[in-house]
Formats: C-alpha cells, sequence, structure tokens
C-alpha cells in the first residue's frame, strides 16, 4: 500500500514526536543550510521570508512531471511560495523570489492533498518544500487522519539540511532533489550559495539512505530517489562530475533526468553565461557524459 511508512509513523505515535519536534526548531530556525536562526514561531523572516505559516501559490494535478510520477491523472503538485535558495534564473521566479501565493494552516494544507488524492493524483508533490518542512509534517499528520494514502513526494532544488531530512524519515516515499551546480564559483553566481555543491552531495546521500534507488510498479514511481539535473550553457552545471558522483558514490540505478529546458528567466539575463539557451549540441554532450560515467536509468 502506497503511503505505509508514513502510517506506521502516524499508528505507533512517532509522527507526533517528530512534528514537536520540527516546530520547535522554528523557534531559532536552521531548517536549511542558510541558518538564520530567526524566531519563526513569532514571524520573523529570514532568508526564505516565511514565519510560521506555509504560503502555497498554487495546486493541482501536474501533466509535466516525469512519466513515473505523473501516470494518467497526474502528479499531485504542491507549489509553495518563497524559497530558501533563490536562483537567479528562477523559472518560478514569481514564486520563489515575488512570494505569490496565500497564507495556510495545517489543516488548510492537509485539505490540499486530500483535494489532489480524490483527484485521483498519483501522488502529493511538495515542490520547494525546503523551508517549511514542520507546516508540511504537521498538515501530513492531519491528512493521514482523513485516509491520505499515496506517496509523498519532496520536489527540492538540492539544498537540504541533513538534519532536516532526517525528520521527514520513514514519512516521505520519494525524492526527487536538483543537483544544479558541482562548482563553488557558479553556485555563488547563480544562487548565492557557495556551499550548494557541499550540501547537494549529503542531502542526496541522507535521501538514497532512507528511500533507495526508485521503484517503479505498473509505470508509476512508488518509492526511492529520483534526480533532477539541468544542463545548463557553457558546462556550468558540472554534468560529468555530478554524473560520476551519483554512479559511483550514490549508484548507477539512479534515476535521473537530464534536462534540457534552461532558458534565461528572472535575472538571468544579469549574468552573461546565463543569458542564453543551451544548444542541442550542449544537451547531447552532457547525454554522453551520463552515460560515460556508467549511469543506466537516464531520461530527458
Amino acid at each position: 500500500m502506497a503511503g505505509t511508512l508514513a502510517y506506521q509513523l502516524f499508528n505507533n505515535g512517532r509522527l507526533k514526536e517528530i512534528e514537536k519536534e520540527a516546530v520547535a526548531r522554528l523557534g531559532k530556525c536552521e531548517l536549511c543550510p542558510r541558518k538564520c536562526r530567526v524566531n519563526r514561531l513569532l514571524n520573523e523572516k529570514g532568508v526564505c521570508r516565511i514565519g510560521r505559516m506555509a504560503m502555497v501559490a498554487s495546486f493541482g494535478p501536474h501533466f509535466g512531471e516525469e512519466p513515473p510520477l505523473v501516470g494518467q491523472f497526474g502528479s499531485g503538485t504542491i507549489f509553495f511560495s518563497y524559497c530558501n535558495l533563490l536562483c537567479n534564473f528562477c523559472q518560478n521566479f514569481e514564486i520563489s523570489h515575488g512570494g505569490e501565493g496565500e497564507r495556510v494552516n495545517p489543516f488548510e494544507l492537509a485539505g490540499i492533498m486530500m483535494d489532489l488524492q480524490k483527484a485521483g493524483c498519483n501522488n502529493i508533490n511538495f515542490v520547494t518544500p525546503s523551508h517549511v518542512i514542520p507546516q508540511i509534517i504537521e498538515a501530513v499528520g492531519i491528512a493521514l487522519e482523513k485516509g491520505l494514502n499515496v506517496p509523498l513526494v519532496y520536489n527540492t532544488g538540492g539544498y537540504d539540511e541533513v538534519d532536516s531530512l532526517k525528520l521527514l524519515e520513514g514519512m516521505i516515499d520519494i525524492y526527487m532533489p536538483d543537483f544544479k551546480f558541482w562548482d563553488r564559483d557558479a553556485a555563488q553566481t547563480a544562487c548565492h550559495a557557495p556551499d550548494y555543491p557541499d550540501v547537494a552531495r549529503e542531502a542526496i546521500r541522507e535521501m538514497h539512505r532512507q528511500v533507495g534507488d526508485l521503484v517503479i510498479e505498473n509505470g508509476i514511481a512508488v518509492k526511492g530517489l529520483l534526480v533532477r539535473h539541468l544542463v545548463m550553457p557553457e558546462g556550468k552545471a558540472g554534468t560529468r562530475k555530478v554524473a560520476r558522483f551519483l554512479s559511483r558514490e550514490i549508484s548507477k540505478e539512479t534515476y535521473i533526468n537530464i534536462m534540457a529546458q534552461y532558458r534565461p528567466c528572472g535575472n538571468a539575463y544579469e549574468v552573461p553565461w546565463l543569458a542564453r539557451r543551451i544548444t542541442l549540441q550542449e544537451h547531447d554532450e552532457a547525454l554522453q557524459m551520463a552515460r560515460e560515467e556508467g549511469l543506466k536509468r537516464i531520461v530527458w
């Protein structure tokens, strides 16, 4: 049964303990690598600009995700407002930087999950969740009481604190992180996060430890790790090194999407190497690198 792990936490009472711990961490917030240490319980705001309550920009069945997530009825996406990474080229700039959306309490967020399940979605897909982990945990507990039983997807930019990911062990079925940049200078230029490569490596290790390689049943993902890698102009994403890391240090069976859809958005035009789309040749070379490094489950 999908969602079995979360039900185990719910049934043995452990989920309530995790929720209490997670919410307490908002009091001196170090949920993500930014470590702003603001008191979000009092609505103080750091880099992510979110206080006690989460904000949702949009939700609904989404058919643009990877095929194992979409199936016939779509992935039940919930797009959270604001972000802890704030890439200057973000394709959802109005949401991540501009904060479009509305505040939701845990009961409202749980209601959204149930509506998506009733619509036939194959999963609940939390998009940009790193800064609202406690709020998600609160809402999942309520939704489980109401009968939530589809897999939960953690769809993240990859800038995640391992200690925060550990709060989600046994609750998240599918982790779907980006691995955006291998090079610290590129990450500093694009995200003001020079530690991004180090953080992403450790986060992906933890995610894989929790859920293993992606498991697909009848064409639908039910558990495991799915990595996204956006090919960038001038090879700035470091595709070969990312692929080598995944193949040698995570698993050759890592399911990876080598994405070709980069286009300049947001403030990308302020950086010369971000100011153009990638070429077909650049994407073909990235696919070849992933194959040469031994990855077997490559989509694009």
